[in-house]
């Protein structure tokens, strides 16, 4: 079982919630309590998750999960609705990175994950949930609205003073109608973020970023393989020879490597085609204008 799985199972699912997307991460700046000793690195780890309630109307969370120790269980630590995230920063448009920054009504953390294409799947299933989540609340306070116009709708047809052209009703109607319509929610803000993240082609380049993903977890495993046979000191076989763990751990590298350089090329072809099907609907639309120009 996978670490999102056991998040999933251990923190979320008693709870009656689904967890979409969660990772790992350690704060930039690190804040420290003058009065308390510092630890030790690899006290515990930290995962920022984002989960929707399985009861209508659904809300999606963000939640801080902590794990303290290599065996122990998961702690759910504090949790924003979706409301409260004012917005997020992926730092630097332009490239990978594994920084990002979360801003609350009543906190500001700063975070790296584990790894960059670990961050931009996280904030691409975050964007794609957000989307969704605030449409879905526009659809649902979009309502009482319709209600209002309907109600003015029948009023007008039984002829009431000053129906004809005018506003329907006095002051204080209107200020009742007015109540009854709620504020515009206010969405979250994705700022510094790759337009591959929060575009329409973004199905590939999540398959992408998951294999990332796995090959480095693949490369890590590899390499903590190996350092642990040269800790223990490698052991010669019967006829005088190594163990072939080296060359076993450079293939899978070098296939690593092959898939990050292959997943990079595609990307930049999925970019240049992007920009070529923008060129040629500019092309067709010029060229419209011009037939409507000439055929007149």
């Amino acid at each position: 079982m996978n670490i999102q799985s056991a998040i999933n199972r251990e923190v979320f699912a008693p709870r009656d919630e689904r967890m979409l997307v969660a990772v790992e991460v350690k704060r930039r700046k690190r804040k420290r309590i003058p009065f308390l000793p510092t630890g030790g690195k690899g006290e515990y780890m930290t995962y920022i998750c984002l989960s929707v309630t399985n009861k209508r109307p659904a809300q999606l969370l963000i939640t801080k999960v902590k794990r303290f120790g290599g065996s122990a269980p998961f702690t759910r630590r504090s949790q924003w609705a979706v409301e409260q995230l004012r917005q997020i920063n992926g730092i630097n448009p332009n490239k990978d990175c594994p920084e990002f920054d979360l801003v609350f009504d009543n906190a500001f953390d700063q975070w790296v994950a584990s790894s960059a294409p670990e961050k931009c799947i996280f904030i691409q299933i975050m964007y794609h949930a957000c989307q969704t989540y605030w449409e879905g609340k526009e659809g649902v306070s979009g309502s009482p609205a319709g209600d209002q116009q309907k109600g003015q709708r029948g009023q007008g047809g039984q002829g009431s003073p000053g129906a004809q052209g005018g506003q329907i009703g006095g002051p204080g109607a209107q200020a009742r109608r007015k109540s009854t319509v709620g504020p515009r929610p206010r969405h979250t803000e994705f700022v510094n973020c790759q337009s591959k993240l929060t575009g329409d082609a973004c199905k590939m380049n999540l398959v992408l970023y998951r294999c990332k993903v796995f090959f480095n977890r693949m490369k890590k495993v590899m390499v903590s393989n190996q350092s642990r046979s040269q800790a223990g000191g490698p052991r010669a076989g019967p006829s005088g020879q190594r163990p072939p763990g080296g060359s076993m751990g450079s293939v899978v590298q070098r296939a690593s490597q092959a898939l990050q350089e292959r997943g990079e090329r595609l990307g930049r072809a999925e970019d240049k085609t992007v920009d070529l099907m923008h060129k040629a609907q500019q092309f067709a639309d010029t060229a419209h204008k011009l037939a409507l120009k000439y055929s007149n």
